[in-house]
């Protein structure tokens, strides 16, 4: 957290917070959702001044809900997730880095929802991998030794007789297991649209 942002949450320690203003679309874009993005249910506008999205990356936290937040200032900026908390890319050093720049080392698991959306787990960290990459790291899935065909691939995601497929990244394989997308919050413990808190 920056050092601005310590000293302003001080100074003004009882800021009411703010919800459904932010967002994180399934690409790893902040976007900003005024009222009439609320209202009529739209994505609202991509944030794109690069001081601006490094300040909200740096500044992107996490309570003990399970919600996640931007601290501007003194004020909570909760987000509302189209899909995880964090967004993946491809990195061709690291492997695969986070919308928030940093990289995702050590996976542990990976998950393929219903719809397709590949979820990377390393630690404490969940994230969608952007669907831009999906072509690229679905080609490194293997099933016992060879790699795994599209049409073998839905077959399992249907509960179909194919071995459980495997990510080959860094020289190993990740086990990659089925989820239903709407399990995803519940099993890595994160609320999607955070509601205020009762008082």
């Amino acid at each position: 957290m920056d050092d601005i942002v310590k000293q302003a949450i001080a100074k003004w320690p009882n800021v009411p917070y703010c919800y459904h203003w932010l967002a994180l679309d399934a690409r790893g874009n902040w976007r900003m959702r005024d009222e009439r993005a609320q209202h009529l249910n739209l994505p609202g506008d991509k944030l794109t001044n690069a001081a601006l999205v490094g300040f909200i990356n740096r500044n992107y936290q996490r309570d003990e809900r399970g919600c996640w937040y931007f601290q501007n200032g003194p004020q909570r900026v909760y987000l509302d997730l189209e899909s995880t908390p964090f967004v993946a890319r491809t990195d061709p050093f690291h492997g695969f880095v986070l919308h928030t720049g940093a990289p995702l080392e050590h996976l542990d698991a990976a998950f393929i929802t219903e719809a397709g959306e590949l979820i990377l787990q390393s630690g404490d960290i969940v994230a969608q991998l952007d669907d831009r990459d999906a072509a690229q790291v679905l080609a490194m899935l293997e099933s016992d030794g060879q790699p795994v065909a599209d049409e073998a691939l839905l077959a399992w995601l249907e509960s179909g007789p194919l071995a459980a497929p495997a990510l080959r990244i860094e020289g190993r394989l990740v086990p990659v297991q089925r989820i239903v997308r709407d399990d995803v919050p519940g099993r890595f413990a994160f609320q999607r649209v955070p509601q205020p808190a009762d008082d």
